[in-house]
This record gives C-alpha cells, sequence and structure tokens, in this order.
C-alpha cells in the first residue's frame, strides 16, 4: 500500500527545478508566542507604543525574522521533507524587509545542486530559498544545504 505525504527524494531532484511552498499567515498568536517560548522579548516585538510613531517603530506588530524562517522551513517540511529530509547542513540567510501580524508568507524554491554523499542512500541538496509576502515582496533570501534520503529501490 502507498503512503502518501512522504518528501521529495534527492535523486528525484534535479538542478533548475521549481517550486512554491502553501502560503500561511503570520498571526499575532504565533509572534506572541514565539518570543515567549525563545525569550526574545525586546522592546520591538513586545512594546506598540515603543518609538516616535505609534504602533511601534516599524508601524505594527513586528515578527522576528527567526519566527519568519521558521515557519518557512515548516512549510517546506510539511510538503517537501517529511521523512526524507535527514540533516540541515548549513545556512546561509538575508532578512530584506520586516514581516509583520497579519501578514501572508510562502517560499519559491530553487534547486541549485545535488550530488550523492559517499555512502548510503543518500544525497546533499543545495537550494536557493525566497520568502515572499502577500505583496509578492521578498522578505528572507536563504541558501540551505541538507542531507535527504534517496528513493527506495524497487
Amino acid at each position: 500500500m502507498k503512503t502518501l505525504g512522504i518528501g521529495l527524494f534527492w535523486d528525484n531532484l534535479e538542478v533548475g527545478e521549481q517550486f512554491r511552498t502553501l502560503k500561511r499567515t503570520v498571526t499575532e498568536s504565533d509572534i506572541v508566542n514565539f518570543i515567549g517560548v525563545t525569550g526574545m522579548v525586546e522592546t520591538l516585538f513586545t512594546d506598540l507604543t515603543f518609538g516616535d510613531h505609534g504602533g511601534g517603530p516599524m508601524g505594527g506588530r513586528v515578527a522576528p525574522a527567526a519566527l519568519v524562517y521558521t515557519l518557512t522551513e515548516g512549510l517546506l517540511v510539511q510538503s517537501t521533507m517529511q521523512t526524507t529530509g535527514l540533516a540541515l547542513l548549513e545556512v546561509e540567510k538575508k532578512v530584506l524587509a520586516p514581516v509583520f501580524a497579519g501578514d501572508t508568507i510562502h517560499a519559491e524554491v530553487e534547486v541549485m545542486s545535488v550530488r550523492p554523499t559517499r555512502k548510503g542512500n543518500r544525497g546533499i541538496v543545495t537550494t536557493m530559498n525566497n520568502v515572499l509576502n502577500q505583496k509578492s515582496d521578498k522578505v528572507i533570501e536563504y541558501r540551505a544545504v541538507r542531507m535527504m534520503a534517496g528513493s527506495v529501490p524497487e
């Protein structure tokens, strides 16, 4: 019987392949819970009156970039790496714009390289991940290197 929901295998990916994740709206609760559990209780995230203009220096409740990145990783795990993602080896990330409560994000992903490891049915996959908001503004870009499982021989 076939199991549904299994992620992509490294040996089925091709350099230049592109895909988009589903979308997710960042909520006030996401931000409050994230800063509470991580201890990131910066005034920027906890005090909407902080700054000169009221509504915070950014004009609303801003989400920590670490939250936006991890929500994006969650979208990727759910759709591309469930049971096939073995290790996140490297991340190079640039934060380009703020994300606020109520913004909706998704990722557009391009496979940059794919290669087998020396042992086992595993491979190393490098992707460029662009996180966009509902206005199609790029808010984060990051390159990720992962170890992924290979397809099971039939």
